[in-house]
């Protein structure tokens, strides 16, 4: 009984020990911060409230997260609410994506979609898979899909190696094209086996010469590859029009300055726009140049804002003759996603897609362009509603950048430019991307393109028609004052000879 008395009473010395060197230690910490804080100048808040006025900078670091996972309603997060990243994540994993008892999503605000549903829609045995679509038709080497729903331009550089191997491969099993986006052509882009869109930004990123310009003989390498299957013009991007890309230094490694022909650990900033395409004129001469030197369908990727210069260019490609004209067309949304941009940029500047799409089809229509040069939607469209709505307005195609970082495991938090990913998808940091597993991840890629063409598909079913592409803009109406519906094709009506 001795030595157990000994051992409790020696138990609570060390506690006690324990106890008031930890007090000491923590009043010492406070003691520390309180004198920092009044001698800094360069926040007040610490300043004039020192150890407590830290509190202040905590809690706004932390509003984010506790808004997206304790306060935020189903349907009012920005970017994306947490209804349609639930979605995704769902259809990322292949588990249940049915609901119960009654939608969240409130069927009043103006802008609001609606699909018509027909009295007698199609019957299973009566729908087919979505037609093969010819890209560049007369080009030396075309490129045929039947794939909807595509990624778009990601570079290696703004998100990670696993995170690019994940893409590629789950690509592959999708039978979907992956945009390399601006950053050049890693090993990672073609280690899934793939169809790729190379995207040549302002900068040239692996295709240039040491002088920065566009190298013809780069642009042959590139184009030896078998899955390359177009090459893309970036003039613009929705997120921010007018701004090149942005990769800060910490995340121009060595082998991404290589990929890229740049020096490594400084910041990668590309030109606010090409200095060799400086109009209308220009930007096809451009296109015909890549098409003859690589034998591949060639197009452009812009946000619409002003709309004299686009068209100036197809009126410029109906004097010409039309195998000048581009072969694709990608139009970003102004509220589309990106890495690093500036917040006026991404806030303020260039059209939405609901306004810059039917505003595209319809002057290709008008001039009779609308079968020749095909029309990629990208910008917000990651849920099957969204996908088919841009099919009916007269997009031939669908990318997606955000939603298939969802299938990776995003989860919106607003890191993508510091390094600091917690999912490592826009990280180099070695220990945060081990949580990434390519493997894995592909697979949930896969999911993901699957379960938003099939979708699709159930919205076209429900309209009446056989398969996604028929979809067409009497199936939609917009939802506008009073909570009254208005039928798409009357708030953007069709040019007359294609009604």
């Amino acid at each position: 009984m001795l030595e157990i008395g000994q051992f409790l009473l020696f138990s609570l010395e060390l506690m006690s020990a324990l106890f008031i060197f930890l007090v000491g230690s923590s009043l010492l910490v406070v003691i520390c911060m309180y004198i920092s804080d009044v001698r800094q100048t360069k926040q007040a808040i610490r300043r004039n409230y020192p150890v407590i006025g830290r509190f202040r900078y905590l809690f706004e670091k932390q509003g984010e997260f506790f808004r997206q996972y304790f306060f935020a309603m189903d349907r009012e997060e920005m970017p994306f609410n947490r209804a349609e990243r639930s979605w995704v994540y769902r259809a990322a994993k292949d588990v249940d994506r049915m609901i119960a008892f009654g939608s969240t999503r409130n069927l009043d605000p103006p802008g609001t979609i609606l699909f018509m549903n027909c009295a007698f829609p199609t019957l299973e045995e009566d729908a087919v898979d979505p037609a093969e679509v010819v890209i560049g038709p007369d080009c030396p080497h075309p490129y045929a899909t039947r794939s909807l729903f595509n990624i778009s331009g990601m570079s290696y550089g703004a998100i990670s190696r696993p995170a690019v191997l994940a893409l590629s491969r789950g690509a592959r099993l999708a039978g979907c094209w992956l945009n390399t986006g601006e950053g050049g052509l890693s090993p990672y882009h073609l280690e899934g086996g793939c169809d790729l869109v190379y995207q040549i930004g302002t900068a040239k990123y692996g295709v240039r010469d040491s002088a920065g310009r566009l190298s013809d003989a780069k642009l042959a390498e590139v184009a030896a590859h078998p899955q390359v299957k177009m090459f893309e013009i970036k003039m613009s991007q929705g997120a921010k029009p007018g701004k090149g890309g942005i990769l800060p230094a910490a995340k121009v490694t060595d082998e991404i300055a290589a990929i890229r022909g740049i020096p490594s650990g400084e910041a990668s900033i590309s030109p606010n726009g090409h200095p060799d395409i400086r109009s209308a004129a220009d930007l096809l001469d451009m296109i015909g140049r890549i098409r003859r030197v690589t034998g591949k369908p060639v197009g452009f990727k812009a946000v619409i804002g002003e709309t004299a210069w686009l068209e100036t260019l197809l009126n410029e490609v109906v004097r010409r003759g039309v195998d000048c004209a581009p072969d694709f067309i990608t139009i970003d949304s102004a509220d589309g996603g990106t890495g690093a941009a500036p917040q006026p940029l991404m806030d303020y500047v260039g059209l939405t897609l609901k306004e810059s799409l039917p505003l595209l089809v319809n002057l290709l229509l008008e001039r009779k362009l609308k079968q020749r040069i095909k029309v990629i939607a990208s910008g917000k469209l990651i849920v099957p509603s969204k996908v088919a709505w841009a099919l009916a307005v007269g997009a031939d195609f669908v990318s997606s950048a955000r939603g298939f970082m969802f299938s990776l495991g995003c989860i919106q938090a607003m890191q993508c430019n510091k390094d600091t990913c917690p999912t490592g998808i826009t990280t180099h940091n070695p220990r945060l991307q081990q949580g990434l597993d390519p493997t894995d991840k592909s697979q949930r890629v896969a999911n993901y393109h699957k379960y938003v063409s099939y979708g699709v598909g159930l919205i076209a079913h429900s309209c009446g028609v056989t398969e996604p592409r028929q979809l067409r803009r009497h199936h939609v109406k917009i939802v506008a004052e009073r909570g009254i519906s208005i039928p798409l094709d009357q708030l953007h009506p069709l040019p007359v000879a294609d009604k």
